[in-house]
Formats: structure tokens, sequence, C-alpha cells
């Protein structure tokens, strides 16, 4: 009795994962994405058959789903990263300072980008070396990193409006390809790049073993505590990157850049089919759950619904998106 336990079991280990163990929960993510379209569209379609409101997806959608889509990684090597807003406004405050200083825009830049980089680092340095779980150690970052900003700039915003940084603005958030702004397609850059590192390189395949299995993923030889770092890094590259492009967007940087993204990143994460036990995630499922976010905002509006029902669209989408995860994940184990 027991050697044909031991055989049905070998025999489902050896068995390759069936297309829906694999890709149901993408399935489920696009099939909760049409559905949600086809309610706006009934229920406000004057504004949702009109192209504006897409093009109006096109650039607020990316001042969030550019953080949500990085986040993804750091969520599947089962990690948090609460500090990222805070990431933006500091680095976006490096560039403000290092223009006015200097006239140089590009070294203002890439000092920002690598203000980002070096801020996420330490996060990921933080978390492990001392073991800190990353929820409670990103809190205490997020209050230092917005701290320094708000202190080096005195609590005063920036203008950005002066002739020379009309070729970055454009170059950012211009509209180009059929008036769709910018921002969108760095969207679309940034998704390509990170699905390639995520499914078709070595660091890929070392941030799921290490979501998945922490142990098996160290007696494996991977240097897990590495591969955090640097999705901690790559979070804070991105979040640099978005903050430019936010303050870029509106012409002005303001101190306070980044308050009010956190909930819409996190919950484009989750509801992007990324598992809140670390292990599996998809930044395509994210780019798409970004969108689903930004059409929740747009349609419970356009749809004549209180705008205060938005928060509960929210908190049902993540509450829903979770308790699926948890299920295919028990099925899967099976």
């Amino acid at each position: 009795m027991s050697e044909n336990k031991d055989s049905k079991v070998k025999n489902n280990a050896a068995r390759p994962p069936s297309f829906w163990r694999r890709f149901g929960m993408q399935f489920g993510i696009w099939s909760v994405g049409i559905f949600m379209w086809l309610i706006f569209v009934v229920t406000a379609s004057e504004a949702f058959t009109s192209k504006d409101i897409y093009l109006a997806f096109a650039s607020s959608t990316p001042l969030f789903a550019l953080m949500a889509i990085p986040l993804t990684l750091i969520v599947i090597t089962g990690e948090i990263d609460l500090s990222f807003p805070a990431v933006m406004a500091l680095a976006t405050a490096t560039f403000a300072k290092i223009y006015s200083g200097t006239g140089n825009i590009w070294v203002g830049f890439i000092a920002a980008l690598v203000v980002g980089t070096l801020c996420g680092y330490f996060n990921g340095w933080l978390v492990t070396w001392f073991g800190i779980p990353s929820l409670v150690i990103t809190i205490g970052t997020s209050f230092l990193f917005r701290g320094i900003e708000l202190a080096w700039m005195n609590g005063s915003g920036v203008g950005l409006t002066d002739d020379k940084l009309l070729g970055v603005a454009n170059l950012l958030v211009g509209r180009s390809f059929f008036g769709i702004a910018n921002q969108f397609w760095w969207t679309i850059l940034a998704t390509l790049v990170l699905w390639f590192i995520l499914n078709r390189t070595q660091f890929g395949a070392h941030v799921f073993l290490t979501g998945d299995n922490k142990t098996s993923a160290q007696l494996m030889g991977v240097n897990v505590n590495r591969v955090k770092r640097r999705t901690f890094a790559i979070m804070g590259f991105f979040a640099a990157f978005a903050g430019l492009v936010a303050s870029f967007e509106v012409s002005y940087f303001w101190p306070t850049l980044g308050e009010g993204l956190l909930m819409n990143s996190i919950a484009a994460v989750f509801l992007g089919g990324t598992s809140v036990f670390g292990g599996v995630g998809t930044v395509t499922g994210t780019f798409v759950g970004s969108f689903i976010i930004g059409a929740i905002n747009a349609g419970i509006v356009a749809s004549g619904i209180n705008a205060f029902f938005t928060q509960v669209f929210f908190g049902l989408v993540i509450i829903l998106s979770v308790i699926m995860q948890a299920v295919i994940s028990k099925r899967i184990k099976r």
C-alpha cells in the first residue's frame, strides 16, 4: 500500500505542471480586468467608449505602475518595501538640488538614479545583514528618507519649468505616438526588461528560488542575501525614475511627492497574481493589475458612484485576489 502511494507521489512529481497550474492566475487576472471593463462600458458608456479616458490612463497609471512592477520582484522573494514613495521624493530632490547648483541636467538625472538605487540597496542590506523583517525596517527607512528630503528642501517645492528642461521633460512625459504619454511607453519598456530579467536570467531564477524555499535555495548555492539586496536596489532605481516622471508630468517637484501612491502600487502587485507567500509572481500580471486599479478609480466616478467607495472596491479586490492565491496555492501542493 505504501509502495503505491510512493509511486503515485513520484509520478505526480515527474509530471509537468498543468496549463491551469502554470497560467491559471494570469487568466484570472485578465478575466477580472475584462469583466470590470465591460461593467464600466455599460455603466459609464460615454466615458469608456471615448479615447480620452484611455489617454488619461496612459498618463496617470504609470506614475505608480513604474514602482509596482519592480516591487513584484521583492514580493516574489518573500519581502516587501514600504519606503519607495520616500525614495521617489529624496531622489527627485537630489535632481532639483544638483540642477539648481550646477545647471547640468544629466548630472542631476544620473545622481537621482544613483541615490534611489543606493537607498534601495540600503534597505536590502538592513534586511539581510540584521535579519529584520522588511515590513518593519522599510517603515523606518521611509521616515528616514522622507525626513532627510524635507529637511534638505526645507519643506519647499521647486518648479521644473526652465526652458533647459524641455528636452528631458519631452523625453519622459511628452506625447508622441498617437498622442499617448511617454510614461506609458516607459512602463512598457520597464515591464519587458524586468520580464526578461525574471524569466530569462539566472538572477531571475534565483529570485523565484529564494521566495519559494530559502533553505533549499541556499543548499543549491544561491546567495539569498545578495539576491534580496539586488531586488531592493532595482526597486530604488525605479522609484527614483518614477519620481522624476511624476514631477515632470506636473512641471513641479512637491516635497510630498509619492504620498498616496503606496497602496495603489501594492494593490497592483497582489491583484496582478504575485503571491503574498512569495515564490510566485509575474511582472506582466502587475502591469495589467496596475491598469485595473487605474480603471477602478476612473470607473467609479464615471459611473456616478460616490468616490468614497473607491476604497471599498480596492479592499474587496485585494482580499479576493489574496484568497484566490491561497486556494490555488493549496491545490498546486496537493
